[in-house]
């Protein structure tokens, strides 16, 4: 049924409550010792002014274990910033991985920053009675440990502004504490076979490829380690392979004098020589510092610094300022970070069947696990480099994700620092109307980063301008140089991959030009830092197909005066395609949304130009199977590749189609009709068709099909799904989920919201999401009854409309 929602809702809170404008100017001079990055925090606080209280039901999706782990395999997430932790404990110890946002080696792998290990003599952790909570609002891990008499604490939490992880310990008792910090990479690693996956290499090293060790030593009272990249890098082999050499200069190179390390330390510590071991078939050695006396309280900082610089002696001395950054007022920055924390949960929730916690049932877990990975997105929001979708900040030892690996904690497959756009909009998408679009900036700094080197590529391989972005792309904008191919035919146009996958599939970055300007529409971002990159985009694909139809024949466009979009690709699965529906919904897309911008966006002349690119944009194309008409995957294509379904993006994530929009059935039939569309269908990794089943209203299949997306992970954490078609904690998995479910709650249509259209009846939820225009709604749905709806600002109260079923 339809229901108006002003009919429905009880009058919400309006104006702006003394107790938020106290928590807003608390947060702000918080902020203030990290300048640079103010700006940013700021907005992330600023969404959760009207509704100042978390969701009562946020500490019931807390992690908590009742016994030790087996492995790293069995970890939970903590994290801050841009820093992951992996925090286990095993065989009496307390253990932790740590990884950061941006480490990329010579060849781009990206390494993670070491082992830590504590362990407590007499110690509570070895027998007795043991639990180990991941505590979501407060965003950090304690595990408790009773052995006989003894009781013991440890309190793992990161700095959310600064790159530092703490590490309190108390006990009943005076207890001696020995941590070490551990390291696989104390001498070369020389990298074989799938290896190299971890890389930039992959399947196509070109001769020897090292992971080089680390410098490692104890310096005073600390253990620092420190990798310093080689002047020779995968950036300077991928130029040369490219035929790029004469604009090399030119080409921003991440990887070059990149340094990157940190220091453990620990209050009345001191060195205590070193150790090797092996844990999971990998050999390590360990640093090890210890308590000088027996103690009820230990305190242990690691304190972690990247950056570009020739000079090891400069990186020391930066590290020394964070490390007495982080020793100056520590209850302080534990107040920062919980205010952060805070107003993370503020903003946003979705909790289903939330009164089941304890039943445990797959449509709870949903909601839960909606949050467990968010949490993990949360872990990078200030992070120089978007967060991978191929396991984040949370990989562990590969040989617990496939027992035939050998290889370090530092693999991951599908590289480190390569891009493949297609998984990563999945773990982005859904930041949007979870309130968390400033999330987004190190996804979008990734692009304007490499604009240059992306527009650099057309003018060397084609004389025009525009930015081409391949898929599997380096995170200096550059293909992927094992995709690229070294065995090409000398023939073969330079600016193409010769890859039977990836051959003209360019079209992946339309979908963050839409984030850039769905960020302004939801949050109010400035969208003008990002108008010459969008443009750039969309001048690429009218320059280079004009120039291609300039080279079949005299005209550069069809007989109704539009691009000919061939050879094109419809994802990685329609290859040779005509007139791709995705290529075609997304330029459609982001020019109609350019053109919608507000009129002192853009100069007359730049509007012109809009106009007159989307005048040349051709049409979808249509089919028609068994009397159904349906949207085609493209005007034609010559075979089928892989198992995408690029013939609902229409639906998502242009929005052409959808509830409220015209022609549904066409859409709907596409899903239930399609032979390649019902035959790709499944819940696995980066599949969408929860996503499509939302949009369409298909209230059935889309809860199917969210609740085995979203349901426990089978592994300890609920949350490490995978590996998928990817790696584990697959975050694009995770993050089409998350998708999923937002869209069976809300939607919009112009300035339309549409709430719970795809929803059972059967299923109470409560949640918090955000829309475009500053807009929140919270809503409560019992027994098939929406009984609460705030929204705010509460004008738009009178756009909403309630479908539920």
């Amino acid at each position: 049924m339809r229901i108006r929602a002003d009919f429905l809702a009880r009058r919400g809170r309006g104006g702006f409550p003394l107790q938020a404008l106290s928590f807003c100017v608390l947060c702000v001079n918080l902020l203030r010792p990290r300048r640079a990055k103010s700006t940013w925090a700021i907005l992330l606080l600023l969404p959760c002014l009207p509704a100042a209280a978390q969701s009562p039901e946020l500490p019931t999706n807390n992690i908590t274990w009742t016994s030790p782990s087996r492995n790293s395999a069995e970890s939970m997430p903590c994290g801050g910033g841009d820093l992951g932790l992996n925090v286990w404990s095993e065989a009496g110890d307390v253990l932790f991985f740590a990884a950061r946002s941006g480490t990329f080696d010579e060849n781009n792998s990206l390494l993670k920053l070491g082992r830590v290990r504590l362990r407590l003599t007499p110690n509570p952790f070895e027998q007795g009675s043991f639990q180990q909570t991941l505590n979501l609002p407060q965003g950090d891990v304690t595990l408790t440990g009773t052995n006989g008499n003894t009781t013991a604490q440890v309190h793992i939490w990161v700095d959310v502004f600064r790159p530092v992880v703490h590490v309190e310990v108390s006990s009943n008792q005076p207890l001696q504490a020995e941590a070490r910090y551990e390291s696989w990479r104390h001498q070369d690693r020389i990298l074989k076979g799938k290896e190299n996956n971890q890389n930039s290499y992959k399947w196509a090293p070109q001769g020897e490829v090292k992971t080089r060790h680390d410098s490692l030593s104890f310096r005073g009272d600390a253990v620092e380690f420190v990798h310093q990249n080689r002047p020779e890098t995968v950036f300077d082999v991928t130029v040369r392979q490219q035929g790029l050499d004469a604009v090399k200069p030119q080409l921003y190179n991440p990887l070059q004098n990149l340094v990157f390390g940190g220091a453990l330390t620990g209050q009345d510590m001191q060195p205590a020589g070193t150790t090797d071991g092996q844990y999971q078939r990998t050999p390590y050695r360990g640093y090890a510092l210890k308590s000088r006396r027996a103690a009820r309280r230990h305190a242990l900082t690691l304190a972690l610094h990247t950056s570009y610089t020739p000079s090891l002696q400069q990186w020391q001395q930066e590290l020394q300022q964070t490390l007495k950054a982080a020793r100056q007022n520590p209850k302080a920055a534990r107040q920062q970070t919980l205010a952060w924390w805070r107003a993370f949960w503020q903003r946003s929730f979705i909790h289903v069947q939330p009164t089941q916690a304890a039943e445990n049932r797959p449509e709870w877990q949903a909601g839960r696990n909606y949050q467990l990975m968010r949490y993990m997105l949360g872990c990078n929001a200030f992070g120089a480099y978007p967060t991978k979708f191929n396991g984040g900040l949370f990989t562990y030892d590969p040989a617990l994700t496939d027992s035939t690996l050998r290889f370090t904690p530092d693999f991951r497959n599908w590289g480190g620092g390569t891009h493949t756009a297609q998984n990563q909009r999945l773990v982005y998408w859904p930041l949007l109307k979870s309130g968390d679009a400033a999330l987004l900036k190190p996804q979008f700094d990734f692009y304007l980063r490499i604009l240059k080197n992306a527009e650099l590529r057309s003018q060397t391989y084609w004389q025009h301008p525009g930015a081409c972005f391949t898929e599997q792309l380096e995170n200096f904008g550059l293909p992927n140089p094992a995709e690229y191919n070294w065995k090409r035919p000398a023939s073969f146009d330079r600016g193409l991959e010769y890859n039977a996958w990836l051959e003209y599939e360019w079209d992946t970055v339309l979908e963050f030009c839409l984030m850039m300007l769905d960020a302004e529409q939801y949050a109010a971002q400035d969208v003008q830092p990002y108008l010459p990159f969008i443009e750039s985009c969309l001048t690429f694909f009218d320059q280079h197909y004009q120039q291609l139809a300039r080279q079949r024949g005299a005209k550069v466009l069809d007989g109704e005066g539009h691009l000919v979009l061939y050879p094109g690709s419809g994802a990685e699965t329609y290859k040779m395609a005509y007139n791709s529906t995705a290529t075609v919904a997304g330029l459609r897309t982001v020019l109609t949304r350019l053109l919608a911008l507000p009129p002192q966006v853009g100069s007359e002349q730049q509007r012109k130009a809009w106009t007159a690119m989307l005048s040349r944009i051709p049409a979808l194309s249509f089919r028609e199977i068994d009397g159904h008409r349906l949207i085609s995957p493209a005007k034609s294509w010559e075979r089928v590749n892989n198992v995408e379904s690029p013939q609902l993006y229409p639906v998502f994530p242009w929005g052409l189609y959808g509830i409220g929009k015209a022609d549904l059935e066409t859409a709907q039939n596409t899903y239930r009709f399609d032979p390649d569309v019902q035959k790709f269908r499944s819940h696995v990794g980066w599949k969408q068709h929860n996503i499509f089943a939302a949009c369409l209203g298909l209230t059935d299949e889309a809860a199917a099909l969210t609740v085995q997306k979203l349901q426990d992970s089978g592994r300890r954490f609920p949350a490490f799904w995978g590996p998928g078609y990817d790696w584990a904690p697959d975050h694009n998995w995770g993050g089409s989920g998350m998708i999923g479910l937002q869209e069976m709650l809300l939607q919009t249509h112009d300035r339309k919201i549409l709430l719970l259209p795809a929803w059972p009846r059967a299923w109470d939820v409560h949640f918090k999401l955000h829309a475009p225009y500053q807009t929140t709604v919270e809503c409560t749905v019992q027994n098939g009854k929406v009984t609460q709806l705030l929204v705010t600002p509460e004008f738009r109260r009178a756009d909403v409309e309630v479908l539920l079923q």
